[in-house]
């Protein structure tokens, strides 16, 4: 028996989101049910490592944490464990060191930056008792753009668009300009989300993209648009927005996000946190690795096939 189809977003969204968004819903409801060919739920899967970047703020471990807490909710039995870039125990070398057999690792980042593409790979090579894999980032996908607009709400940002309102997508920066590409399109979605409501992306960082890395003219073009979010109040003030509330791109608390919080004219979101579409995004980022680790052709991860 073929499982329901559960209800999408309100929000139009394209061909490819549309697919996206069913398979992100269903992969949530794999603790019932089974993909054919793959093992029953009450076989335990690879560890899902989820990678935190790391911060001084007392209040990101906990935060990162408690997402943790909700992914075990919604996957019982899964092996769920935490490594930090930096700043924060368990480091993710120390974790990785602790496992054996296979594990797959979940960014906790919202873009294709340098720890994404380079970091996690060499961690994963530095431990060479683990067979394992990098699942993508948490961006940009519209469980993203769903949890990004529920913290909104909860902020007070009116849930009905106006002309006067528009929002600032507030995130880390990079210099990786693919890291770039995916923010844009976070903001894309939130703003389909919010009925069309101005959203504009600004970085805490303003990292530009690396000329070594990126065609001289993408890097030339796109060293204009970076923006903090000082300067994306400022472009949007000019537009005729008086009502600019700033989207919170990030995890948990910590500088840069405290940083984005404060440059807010009006109402600032709270860091991501255990939000329910996040967790939901974990998991689902970790069933689409060990898709593309089975073999399967990542374009058919959109008609995956369930079963009870």
């Amino acid at each position: 028996m073929t499982a329901p189809i559960p209800h999408l977003p309100s929000a139009p969204l394209g061909t490819g989101d549309l697919a996206a968004e069913i398979t992100a819903q269903l992969s949530t409801q794999l603790c019932r049910v089974r993909l054919r060919g793959f093992p029953p739920p009450e076989t335990p899967g690879p560890t899902l490592v989820a990678v935190a970047h790391g911060s001084r703020d007392p209040r990101a471990l906990p935060t990162v944490r408690a997402l943790l807490d909700r992914v075990r909710a919604l996957r019982p039995g899964l092996a769920v464990r935490l490594g930090h870039i930096e700043l924060n125990r368990p480091l993710l070398a120390d974790t990785l060191a602790e496992l054996r057999g296979q594990a797959v690792l979940v960014p906790l980042l919202f873009g294709h930056g340098h720890h994404v593409t380079h970091d996690l790979p060499a961690a994963l090579a530095g431990a060479p008792q683990l067979a394992g894999r990098v699942a993508a980032p948490l961006g940009p996908h519209p469980l993203l753009a769903e949890a990004l607009h529920g913290r909104l709400l909860e902020a007070g940002f009116p849930g009905a668009p106006s002309p006067r309102t528009a929002v600032v997508l507030a995130a880390a920066g990079s210099r990786a300009p693919r890291s770039a590409r995916d923010t844009e399109r976070t903001a894309q979605l939130l703003s389909a989300r919010l009925g069309g409501t101005p959203v504009v992306p600004a970085y805490a960082s303003a990292a530009r993209p690396s000329p070594a890395t990126a065609p001289a003219r993408d890097a030339a073009r796109r060293t204009s648009e970076i923006a903090t979010v000082a300067d994306a109040v400022r472009t949007l003030t000019a537009r005729g927005h008086d009502r600019i509330a700033v989207a919170s791109c990030f995890t948990a608390p910590g500088r840069f996000a405290t940083q984005c919080a404060d440059a807010a004219p009006g109402r600032a979101a709270a860091p991501l946190g255990d939000h329910p579409a996040l967790a939901r995004l974990v998991l689902h980022r970790y069933d689409q690795a060990l898709l593309a680790r089975t073999g399967s052709d990542p374009a058919s991860v959109g008609a995956a096939t369930v079963a009870v």
